[in-house]
């Protein structure tokens, strides 16, 4: 049996998800001339925590920016039953950005890139 993209496991998709989204900030603020670790590390926070990541998804929701297909994911993994969440950050919130992580899994998994590079811009503000 072949499994296709939207198939796989939310929490699966989330942890392949995380380090793509990680991978794009992380590109976005060197080409932005960001070259101290240091700096790009504060940066970074405005990004990838998951206050940062669920206010994102909240704006991507609000501005309808999401498709039929990736608001399937987000559904998925923001509904995912499980109720263990790091101690800094509320379960809400951890399941908002386990649903934005879950959507970049995804896309990379179908070999969106053009998407994924669509949602960066968006939430880059470029």
């Amino acid at each position: 049996m072949v499994l296709h993209s939207i198939d796989y496991n939310s929490l699966t998709l989330a942890y392949l998800g995380d380090s793509i989204y990680e991978v794009y900030i992380r590109k976005h603020l060197i080409k932005k001339g960001i070259v101290k670790v240091n700096n790009l590390q504060h940066e970074a926070i405005n990004y990838v925590s998951a206050n940062s990541q669920r206010k994102i998804l909240e704006n991507l929701i609000n501005d309808n920016y999401l498709t039929e297909e990736e608001l399937i994911v987000m559904n998925r993994a923001r509904n995912h039953k499980g109720t263990r969440h790091p101690k800094n950050t509320d379960i809400i919130t951890y399941k908002y950005a386990t649903a934005l992580e879950a959507i970049f899994g995804y896309l990379y998994l179908e070999n969106n890139i053009k998407r994924i590079e669509e949602l960066i811009k968006y939430i880059v503000k470029e």
